[in-house]
């Protein structure tokens, strides 16, 4: 449900030639822009450069395709490589197995090439690998960017089920944030949305550890470190400030509070956001604000009660104490959005996690 929006970032970074389809966004893109995109993009989980696609109705015939690959020109003797795999409607059923494949074929060809076989290291991998089956057709990519660009780096501490920080991002996308109007979080729980918030209004870099010292896309064969440090050293000078409670939060709960400051504290600018421990239902309202909240689903049996008399008294909240405002609550359930008693001027599907969520947006007047 993200793909549109994730295109537009991918052309506003450099990216020519983008196209949607079932797996995300494909798109071509030189040295500078790949770079860039890996450096800056909010929306993207991963950013893979395919090497080959090819027909897979069979374990033997990945490994012989897989074989024919020049993984010399790739993993160098001593580097170390991991794989992540995709499986789906295919002859080979099951991911894990899939890979054990992918890898016997690179340890086979390397210890042909060079007499010896390289490691496996499924921590911190010189070279990241995907492989993605879907219905019999094999892709085999590089995963330019490591692993997950959502791990950001920042989340140190956390509270029970929190949310993804690309689709916090992609939220405040979706509602098209200003980052003029306050924006408040009264139910914050560890941060996530103010520190992408945060991230955002200051035009900032991943502030993720993958990008300290090497760069993750070094093991590349092309890789130009010129070129990156060209576009790292553009990127950071664009950063700005942010105003001093642009981005307020709160929540009932001092241990979320405290996982909140804690991640927060690891950005820089952190101190221009105030958060505090408060009940919503206590707070005075927010006037011409941007309102994002992800409140609880209740999906434990015996909770889905208290969710919805939670999402009853903050939808009177918003329409008694909230006038002017813009508000964007994530809704785990048809009747959760019910139970806000309001209108809706948009809503859009999204998932979270494996939850399939509602996200509705409504304007305060």
């Amino acid at each position: 449900g993200r793909e549109e929006i994730l295109a537009r970032e991918l052309m506003s970074l450099g990216a020519e030639d983008t196209q949607q389809n079932y797996f995300g966004v494909r798109f071509k893109a030189g040295a500078d822009a790949l770079y860039r995109i890996n450096y800056k993009s909010r929306l993207a989980s991963h950013i893979l450069a395919p090497l080959i696609n090819f027909d897979c109705h069979s374990d033997n015939y990945l490994y012989t395709t897989a074989m024919d690959i020049q993984w010399e020109n790739i993993i160098r003797p001593g580097m170390t490589f991991a794989i992540q795999s995709h499986v789906t409607d295919s002859r080979i059923t099951h991911s894990q197995y899939a890979a054990l494949k992918l890898k016997d074929a690179i340890v086979d060809r390397l210890r042909t090439v060079h007499g010896d076989r390289p490691n496996v290291d499924r921590k911190n991998p010189d070279v990241w690998l995907d492989l993605n089956i879907r219905e019999n057709k094999a892709i085999i990519s590089l995963d330019t960017s490591k692993g997950a660009l959502h791990r950001r780096g920042y989340r140190r501490q956390s509270v029970e089920a929190p949310l993804q920080e690309t689709l916090a991002s992609a939220i405040l996308t979706l509602g098209e944030w200003d980052m003029k109007k306050p924006l408040v979080d009264p139910m914050c729980g560890s941060g996530t949305f103010l520190s992408e918030a945060l991230l955002m209004a200051q035009n900032a870099p991943s502030p993720a550890e993958r990008f300290q010292g090497r760069a993750p896309f070094k093991f590349m064969p092309d890789w130009d470190e010129d070129v990156w440090e060209d576009v790292r050293n553009d990127t950071d000078s664009q950063m700005k400030q942010v105003p001093h409670r642009l981005i307020t939060g709160s929540d009932i709960n001092r241990k979320a509070v405290s996982a909140a400051t804690t991640n927060l504290g690891w950005l820089s600018g952190s101190q221009s956001v105030r958060i505090k421990v408060a009940d919503f239902r206590d707070l005075d309202g927010f006037k011409d604000s941007f309102i994002v909240v992800n409140p609880p689903f209740g999906d434990r049996l015996g909770e889905r009660r208290d969710a919805l008399k939670l999402y009853n008294e903050f939808g009177s909240f918003l329409k008694h104490k909230c006038q002017g405002s813009t508000a964007l609550v994530l809704c785990g359930h048809p009747e959760l959005r019910h139970a806000l008693g309001l209108r809706p001027k948009r809503k859009k599907i999204v998932r979270n996690g494996g939850i399939e969520c509602q996200l509705v947006m409504m304007e305060m007047y």
